[in-house]
């Protein structure tokens, strides 16, 4: 630690002694001999303890960047009802009866735009913030009533001798895992590093020995301030007296020493890593990063090649140094003409080949990303490329260079693919008679065959639950069919046979009309709805809509692989019908908008259009709002 105790002290240890592990303390320690330094500010002893398996806590992985984290399902309700009200078409060209179908005015915000759960969330919360408020008001105060004796330890604000850090152990009673404890605390307060250096020397003194366990303490805290000299130390230390390190070490190291001329240490310590397991996406994008900022390229997309070829997907952090770091090889190597030209036609290839793996993946950049995207291009100055930041039109027109985006419909193959995959997964899938019988299952098919084909199929119970008044679930339903029916289309209602016992919630009449409105059935009570409305839906035509406030991510979860889900997901959205703001009785019914283009990095000739995030606050189902338009004259 630079001139710091670390490196000031001598460790002799001994090798009659067997290694062994302290429980849940995580002590790795053997019996060793110290030599003293003259040099030591305490007269202290200082040990680093070894261990055949320096692993305390087992194996730890690189979470920094997970995000998989589905949101709320719920659906926006408008608060704000527009006098105005249009027709939009959102079906395929030619539309049929289906194009005519009452949506929202443009702007359209659907429950797949991105922020809306976030918004639904807020909303609900700000309905509930009285009760919340009284709530949170009597919880404090019986937490005070509680814990009103117990303080919280806190950290020493300057260094400490080793009498007072043995003075403050005893004043909390001496706990057993005082110093993991407490260095954990000065990880979380940000404290100085000497304070944490003087934690070291007192648990030296009074133990003998550091276990692996609080070294990793250390090592955070020092990877985390940026305290690279006093990095490379614990690493010499923790080389020289365990015999491996774990991943959570590893991690460390490489981060810390990607930031320094140290770079290439980490491509050592990561190709250890790979003798026992797969190193995390992390790792190797710190490496890249490491190599393009030092100019070496070749290493950083042989390490990304390495990357995908085990079925990893890098981090946005990881294409953010890719597209940076060429632009600034280009720039360095400008004498070389011949290389460079070769050099820029090589690396140009590969980095719009990351943008297609962003496209076949359905991968949406941050706006940081993005914006590091459009700065490449434009910096591709032999074929003039311009970007903007822009919005699409309802009917799927780039408002940056008025050119059509691709259509949400799937073609005919891709609808046929995405119907077997669905009857065989989903329909016909393992689970299947879990949520049906094999009778019942092939009555309706029966049903739907005789039929004419539909043209929207109604999820009746989540329409009806619409209505938080459970008196008023058959009116909910009867209105929302009553709009479809005005519309001229042929509807199937999939409902359960509890509906058809008159009550508070099904009044006689209305599922009566309802009936007369619509083609009904009713499965029975123990029933799931969704793999008969999908059935119906799929077997009715690629122009069949359905109408549900279900996002389906369990049936989703349910096909085979990556591609097929997201031919679902392409599938759902521009088939998905959302009742939109307050129902009433009389009134016309609409429904959310649905894009008629898909939200897709797409290319062209002359152009490429990427869809990024301008928000923290989009679910795993929703889609972006805003693209980045870049078009070339070249």
């Amino acid at each position: 630690m630079g001139s710091s105790l670390i490196l000031k002290v001598r460790i002799c240890l001994k090798a009659s002694k067997p290694f062994f592990y302290q429980g849940s303390s995580a002590s790795y320690t053997r019996n060793a001999s110290l030599c003293k330094s003259s040099q030591l500010p305490f007269a202290a002893r200082f040990l680093c303890s070894r261990h055949n398996n320096p692993n305390p806590g087992g194996r730890q992985t690189d979470r920094g960047n997970s995000r998989e984290t589905d949101g709320q399902g719920g659906v926006r309700h408008g608060t704000v009802r527009r006098r105005e009200e249009e027709l939009w078409d959102g079906a395929t060209k030619g539309g049929g009866k289906s194009s005519a179908l009452w949506h929202r005015p443009s702007s359209p915000k659907s429950v797949f735009a991105a922020g809306t759960a976030k918004r639904t969330t807020e909303m609900l919360k700000r309905k509930t913030s009285l009760i919340s408020q009284g709530e949170e008001q009597r919880g404090g105060q019986s937490e005070r009533r509680t814990t009103g004796g117990a303080a919280k330890v806190q950290p020493p604000t300057r260094p400490l001798s080793a009498a007072e850090w043995r003075t403050l152990k005893e004043s909390l009673g001496n706990p057993p895992r005082f110093d993991i404890q407490m260095m954990s605390t000065l990880f979380t307060c940000g404290a100085e590093l000497d304070i944490a250096k003087s934690l070291l020397t007192f648990v030296a003194m009074e133990t003998g020995t550091l276990s692996y366990e609080l070294l990793l303490r250390y090592l955070t805290l020092c990877v985390s301030g940026g305290h690279n000299a006093e990095v490379f130390d614990v690493y010499d230390i923790m080389r020289g007296n365990f015999p491996s390190l774990e991943t959570g070490a590893s991690s460390l190291f490489i981060k810390s020493f990607c930031r320094t001329e140290k770079w290439r240490e980490a491509v050592v310590i990561l190709g250890e890593i790979k003798k026992v397991f797969t190193p995390s996406p992390r790792n190797y994008g710190d490496i890249i990063a490491a190599a393009l900022l030092n100019g070496d390229a070749t290493t950083a997309w042989a390490l990304y090649d390495e990357l995908m070829e085990k079925g990893l997907s890098p981090h946005p952090e990881t294409w953010n140094a890719l597209f940076k770091g060429v632009r600034t090889t280009t720039e360095e190597e400008e004498g070389e003409k011949e290389a460079l030209a070769m050099s820029r036609s090589e690396q140009q290839e590969r980095l719009l080949k990351v943008l297609l793996y962003m496209r076949n993946n359905q991968i949406y950049p941050q706006h940081g990303l993005a914006n590091t995207i459009k700065t490449w291009f434009e910096s591709l100055t032999e074929q003039s490329w311009t970007g903007s930041w822009t919005i699409a039109s309802p009917k799927g027109v780039c408002g940056g260079c008025g050119s059509g985006l691709e259509s949400i419909q799937l073609t005919d193959e891709e609808y046929q693919q995405l119907k077997d995959r669905v009857m065989t997964d989903i329909i016909q899938g393992q689970d299947v008679f879990n949520k049906t019988t094999p009778e019942e299952l092939e009555m309706f098919k029966v049903f739907v065959e005789k039929k004419p084909v539909f043209d929207v199929v109604v999820d009746g119970l989540n329409v009806a639950n619409i209505s938080k008044d459970k008196g008023r679930q058959s009116e909910m339903l009867l209105t929302v069919v009553s709009e479809l029916e005005r519309q001229g289309l042929t509807v199937l209602v999939l409902g359960r046979k509890h509906m058809l016992r008159p009550s508070r919630s099904w009044d006689r009449h209305n599922m009566k009309l309802i009936q007369q409105k619509a083609h009904c059935f009713f499965t029975d009570n123990i029933s799931e709805d969704d793999p008969f409305l999908l059935y119906a839906t799929l077997q009715s035509g690629n122009h069949c809509r359905f109408v549900s406030r279900d996002l389906m991510r369990d049936h989703k979860a349910c096909l085979p692989d990556g591609a097929t889900r997201r031919l679902f997901f392409k599938w759902q959205r521009g088939h998905q019908l959302v009742v939109d703001g307050h129902v009433a009785a009389g009134r016309r019914v609409r429904f959310q908008s649905i894009p008629s283009y898909d939200t897709i990095i797409q290319t062209s000739a002359d152009s490429w259009h990427v869809p990024y995030d301008d928000t923290e606050d989009r679910c795993t189902y929703e889609v972006p709002q805003r693209w980045l338009c870049l078009t070339t004259n070249h």
